[in-house]
């Protein structure tokens, strides 16, 4: 069974090409998921959280407020890299269950793991292949201003704040140019799927 890892930046399209492998039969395992459910309430995850952030980052009903988390640790590295020493190391374990899951079940030539930090986690050793979905930076910025409401600055602090594009080219096997239409973009997604299937 064949591992592939899928990444890009933020408001790359990574999800657009996530659903649309989902739409062809794929198995995707989401690290986005898989980190929400490692911080699920009565979780060990959430009780470190709690411990070291304190209680005003739950919602009144005991789960975690991922909003206001974020709003503390997008600004302040230090916290981030607590946080991050709280989750990353639960989300990898949590994953590498999953796969010898699908490994066990033996019916799968290949499962994709969906995760946007994928090479800035070390998961590039858990997988085979990096696929990596490329945006033209202009469209990048747009898209997230769009999507998450933010000013043109705003969103460019966010980008800068990741592994930059030119960086993550250098872990990757095979690059998805998300910068034309959708269309143009599931056509490559086919041509990586029946390569692997063989055009079955």
């Amino acid at each position: 069974m064949k591992v592939i890892g899928l990444t890009g930046g933020i408001a790359s399209g990574k999800s657009t090409v996530s659903s649309y492998l989902k739409e062809l039969g794929a198995v995707v395992i989401d690290a986005d998921i898989v980190a929400r459910e490692i911080v699920e309430k009565g979780k060990p995850a959430l009780k470190e959280i709690v411990k070291y952030f304190g209680k005003e980052v739950l919602n009144e009903d005991g789960t975690l407020n991922r909003k206001y988390l974020g709003k503390i640790v997008f600004n302040n590295p230090e916290k981030l890299k607590i946080l991050n020493k709280i989750t990353h190391e639960r989300i990898i374990k949590n994953i590498k269950e999953k796969i010898k899951f699908y490994e066990h079940l033996g019916k799968y030539k290949v499962i994709f793991i969906d995760a946007a930090l994928l090479i800035e986690m070390n998961m590039t050793d858990m997988v085979d292949e990096v696929w990596l979905v490329a945006i033209d930076r202009e469209k990048q910025i747009e898209r997230l201003m769009i999507r998450d409401k933010l000013t043109y600055d705003e969103a460019l602090k966010r980008i800068n704040s990741q592994m930059s594009l030119e960086e993550k080219k250098k872990y990757a096997d095979v690059i998805i140019d998300n910068s034309k239409s959708l269309k143009d973009l599931k056509i490559q997604i086919d041509i990586l799927w029946n390569k692997i299937f063989g055009g079955a």
